[in-house]
């Protein structure tokens, strides 16, 4: 997860010792900082017997476009000062790293407007026999606006992909007991693992084979294996690639992303999978962490509806795990990994990089240690309480309002990928990356599937919060 902005030309940054000015210039940064600052401001008002569910505000189940309106004027005081909630947030965070905040407001009102329309759409009684998830349909109208419709390039700054998932997943944690990752964790690492050296050593060999770059091959390879978009940009940094070598891996990853948001929960829709399986699954196969939450948050509502095993909250919590504990984990050591061998052996006066293992810290996914913070905090939290006392207190006070923000989040996110989704640009892109990163596609779908509903089905099915 790194900080590069593909959205500003995609130029692979050289590695580096970003030193405490990462703090409050980085965007991973930014995101543990606000996360856990929801996080904070949510216990202090449940401790003080209050809540912060008035702004958290989401749409409430609706049959009749009657009650729909009702629902929302009566709280749309709250959908007010959620608004100006997370424009001071993210605004001013935006501006602090160097974004324009004349054209993030603009931008944001749009992505906010249209996000409400999709919440609702999601909250219809009908919305789940029709397959219409919140991030699903996100995604599809930010693909239509975006490339049947057109807006202009500075309203990308309010278009923040990676900002918008880094701070949910850091409010996820706050969902997600840290008692359920000792638990689960341990198989989700080794699962991960398997993945991760798999389809990099698949995607890089099939990409040199067909005579492509081998730092092109690298920057696929790490897409495919570890976090997708912001994977092939760090390690294009630790190669010394090209400038349009992330800005290749990036369409790939976008592309069978895509793909893999519908593919994946309808195969396992017709398998019947249970929705940990799915989720570890989804979290094994997806290539970007956005597409991913969209693709498990889909199946667990699906299963949910046509009353398959498990929960929802299982499938986003094995997709967490496998992909967010597990696979992202990796980025640090791919990154440390190829600038070793960039250095000693690919043309060392190319990337002007010294091997360290201080590489590893600089280049690891920051906003995960405020998932695990997040996760622990809320675990400290409630380690008081039964689960009767969990269920009727801490969940529809603290644990709730927190659950909704991170939905409203994760909505951002998804509709911002569709906005930046332009069909001509995927379409300019040679085709020899593409059957690279479609074997190792193709590898990793199949070997996902092996490992997480046969070899380690047992544990993701039974991933849920301790009896």
């Amino acid at each position: 997860m790194n900080d590069v902005d593909p959205a500003a030309g995609g130029a692979a940054a050289r590695p580096h010792r970003g030193g405490w000015t990462e703090l409050w210039l980085k965007e991973d940064w930014w995101a543990v900082w606000l996360g856990i600052g929801i996080v904070l401001v949510a216990y202090g008002f449940f401790a003080a017997g209050a809540t912060i569910k008035p702004i958290a505000v989401a749409p409430a189940k609706w049959h009749t476009f009657g009650q729909l309106w009702a629902d929302f004027t009566a709280h749309v005081d709250g959908y007010g000062l959620q608004f100006l909630m997370w424009v001071a947030i993210f605004g001013v965070s935006l501006r602090v790293m160097g974004h324009k905040f004349s054209e993030f407001l603009p931008a944001f009102v749009f992505i906010y407007i249209l996000s409400i329309i999709i919440f609702m759409i999601g909250a219809w009684d009908q919305a789940h026999h029709y397959n219409l998830e919140p991030p699903l349909v996100a995604l599809v109208v930010g693909m239509v606006v975006s490339n049947f419709i057109g807006l202009p390039r500075w309203m990308d700054t309010g278009f923040r992909v990676e900002y918008y998932i880094k701070t949910g997943i850091v409010l996820l944690g706050a969902t997600l007991p840290f008692t359920l990752i000792i638990w689960a964790g341990p198989y989700a690492i080794v699962q991960a693992s398997v993945i991760s050296i798999t389809t990099f050593v698949v995607i890089y060999f099939a990409a040199t084979r067909l005579g492509l770059d081998r730092r092109l091959a690298a920057c696929l390879g790490a897409g495919g294996a570890v976090c997708g978009v912001s994977g092939a940009i760090a390690i294009a940094g630790a190669v010394g690639a090209k400038k349009e070598h992330p800005s290749i891996a990036i369409t790939m990853v976008i592309v069978w992303a895509i793909l893999m948001i519908f593919f994946l929960p309808l195969v396992s829709r017709a398998l019947h999978l249970h929705t940990g399986v799915a989720g570890a699954w989804i979290g094994t196969s997806e290539f970007a962490d956005a597409a991913g939450f969209a693709a498990a948050q889909a199946y667990g509502s699906m299963a949910a509806g046509l009353g398959l095993p498990g929960t929802p909250d299982q499938a986003v919590w094995g997709f967490t795990l496998m992909k967010v504990i597990g696979r992202d984990i990796w980025i640090g050591l791919w990154a440390f990994i190829l600038a070793i061998i960039a250095t000693t052996r690919w043309e060392a006066q190319e990337t002007g990089v010294k091997p360290d293992a201080a590489q590893i810290w600089w280049r690891f996914p920051k906003f995960v240690v405020g998932f695990l913070a997040a996760s622990v905090l809320m675990t400290v939290v409630v380690r008081h309480y039964s689960l009767a006392e969990f269920n009727r207190v801490a969940k529809p006070l603290l644990v709730g309002p927190v659950k909704a923000l991170r939905t409203w989040s994760f909505i951002f996110c998804f509709l911002s990928i569709g906005l930046t989704t332009r069909f001509r640009e995927l379409a300019s892109v040679g085709a020899k990356p593409f059957w690279a990163f479609s074997v190792g596609a193709i590898v990793n779908v199949l070997l996902g599937f092996l490992l997480s509903a046969v070899i380690f089905g047992t544990y993701w099915s039974n991933l849920g919060l301790p009896k």
